[in-house]
């Protein structure tokens, strides 16, 4: 039975290649997916002139989903692929219900296309939270999902929240055929990372009160550092001008860190553990930190994920420095997280085997 150890390493490092890149610049982000995966990257051009497939993307709260797939878009063109998540679809049928007209038209779409062993307004009744007793059945979600992607056209699919349960993953083997993907590969990607990154995320994570941007103090600082001399502390600011310098703040609850969803990270790596089971689906593990052992030999240090810290000068002025952030992984071993574009890297090299390419 394989297990998250049993996929190997995919060293991003290239040989002879001494350039350093800008992975926060997008011209100089488009020179380093060419340098590290050029050929694999135009394999897929190819592919995508005539073909498409389908991913599942499954990962713990906060691994990046979103992140890795915006990268995709912005390599290969929103023409070519489109990310659809479970949970902004949810959000949008509560949005919609408000509007009357959009409300009719999406019942009227769900009589015609729901099928399920609960009515239709038993359903949206149980989405809403009107019925907190009613479980959502999962072909109710199909058919939100089916409704999305027929307002598009055919493109590679990569569909992040479903399977969401562990009784979902045998509607995923077969949900090509359902929506006439019936040619189309479909290829499970999983994301694996260390609790002890999303829980740093979720305790040092700000957001300004004005434009509501987020940050973190830890791994995704702003331009600009305040000191708070009551409480001996930093603080963020926001970049944007239109905030008049806004102080930005944590939100609340996100002190206590992944405590708060324990029971959605458990469910999350039952599901991934699960999926790696299955026969006859290709798999893709998407490692989003590596061993500090293996880092020299496998990635670039402007690969590794900085973490930010600050010190006040001889004029009393913040100063912000950075390290490599480095953690523990799930297993106890001193680990560096990785930035995204590798993580994309790593993810196009594994899809052109999966495709066979």
């Amino acid at each position: 039975m394989p297990t998250q150890a049993d996929f190997p390493i995919i060293k991003t490092k290239v040989d002879g290649l001494s350039a350093k890149f800008n992975l926060s610049d997008p011209a100089s982000r488009k020179e380093y997916f060419e340098a590290k995966a050029g050929e694999e990257i135009k394999k897929l051009k190819d592919y995508f002139q005539d073909n498409t497939f389908i991913a599942y993307l499954l990962g713990k709260k906060n691994s990046g989903k979103g992140t890795y797939t915006k990268l995709m878009a912005e390599i290969f063109g929103s023409d070519k692929l489109a990310h659809i998540s479970i949970g902004d679809l949810v959000r949008a049928v509560h949005v919609d219900m408000e509007d009357e007209a959009k409300k009719n038209k999406l019942i009227e779409y769900l009589r015609a296309n729901y099928r399920g062993y609960i009515s239709v307004d038993d359903a949206i009744n149980a989405l809403l939270g009107r019925d907190t007793k009613t479980l959502l059945p999962t072909e109710f979600i199909l058919a939100l999902l089916k409704q999305q992607i027929d307002k598009m056209p055919k493109k590679t699919l990569f569909i992040d929240g479903f399977p969401r349960d562990l009784d979902q993953i045998s509607y995923s083997l077969f949900f090509r055929d359902l929506i006439n993907y019936r040619q189309d590969p479909d290829i499970f990607v999983a994301i694996s990372i260390p609790e002890s990154v999303i829980d740093d995320r979720m305790k040092t994570r700000v957001v300004c009160p004005v434009c509501k941007t987020p940050r973190s103090l830890k791994l995704f600082a702003t331009k600009k550092i305040g000191f708070d001399e009551g409480q001996n502390q930093y603080y963020l600011i926001c970049d944007n001008e239109a905030c008049g310098d806004a102080r930005m703040v944590g939100k609340e609850g996100d002190d206590q860190g992944i405590e708060a969803i324990r029971d959605r990270l458990e469910l999350d790596e039952k599901l991934i553990n699960k999926i790696l089971t299955l026969h006859g689906v290709p798999k893709v593990l998407l490692r989003n930190a590596i061993p500090i052992a293996s880092a020299a030999e496998s990635v670039d240090d402007y690969e590794l994920t900085p973490e930010y810290y600050y010190e006040k000068d001889e004029t009393g002025a913040v100063v912000t420095k950075e390290k490599p952030y480095q953690i523990k992984d799930d297993e106890g071993v001193d680990a560096y997280s990785l930035l995204a574009p590798p993580v994309v890297v790593a993810m196009i090299k594994q899809l052109v085997q999966a495709l066979g390419l």
